[in-house]
């Protein structure tokens, strides 16, 4: 896993390679921070670039991750700026903070809601996703309350409304929070989930309270 200023430059590297540049210079220029050398060499022994002289080009590693790291944040581009309704002005700077928290789940939800945008609001191409390819037009992930999964679902935790603070610190201390992903093992005649090898029983009043994003796999 890359930081978020790692990401950012290969996100630079990729906008100049559609410039048809490949300088650092180039780099930097495309670039929504100030990176040092020492990042590149980072980037390089990460295996995600290759520097020659005072150029800077994608492995195939790099490319990849390249392509993911573009994708969201156009998709992001459009999301703010079509749905969110945000001015333009402001839109590069939001959806760079949007792109670093799409999960791909997310990201192929997003694509999907917005009809699988080929061009961002700029005019430039957003590389096509699994969920493109396939032509899917079912969001199939939403966020729902984990009372609603039946058994072998699973789903991510976005966030809990408890009816009480206590109840709220108890699920904490058990492991239960947001980003937690949980695997229904059966509804009845208690709740029980498992996650990260803890299975748990859940008053059915707590469980409405906590929201997931319904993942669309199912164990079995």
């Amino acid at each position: 896993m890359l930081n978020e200023r790692l990401e950012e430059i290969l996100e630079a590297i990729w906008v100049a390679r559609e410039k048809k540049k490949s300088s650092v210079q180039a780099v930097q220029d495309n670039c929504a921070i100030q990176f040092t050398d020492s990042e590149l060499a980072d980037l390089e022994k990460s295996k995600m670039v290759m520097i020659s002289g005072k150029d800077v080009y994608f492995t195939h590693e790099g490319e990849r991750l390249g392509e993911i790291i573009i994708r969201r944040h156009r998709l992001a581009e459009v999301l703010v700026t079509s749905i969110l309704k945000v001015k333009k002005s402001k839109m590069d700077e939001i959806a760079c903070e949007v792109e670093h928290s799409l999960q791909e789940e997310v990201e192929e939800s997003i694509c999907t809601l917005l009809g699988h945008p080929e061009m961002c609001p700029d005019g430039k191409p957003i590389p096509p996703g699994n969920c493109c390819k396939s032509h899917s037009r079912e969001v199939l992930n939403t966020v729902t309350s984990l009372i609603e999964l039946k058994p072998g679902e699973q789903g991510r935790i976005t966030y809990i409304k408890p009816d009480s603070h206590s109840s709220l610190h108890q699920l904490l201390s058990f492991g239960l929070s947001p980003g937690v992903t949980v695997t229904v093992h059966r509804t009845s005649p208690a709740f029980c989930v498992k996650f990260e090898n803890t299975e748990l029983a859940l008053d059915p009043v707590i469980v409405k309270n906590i929201f997931v994003w319904k993942m669309s796999c199912m164990i079995k």
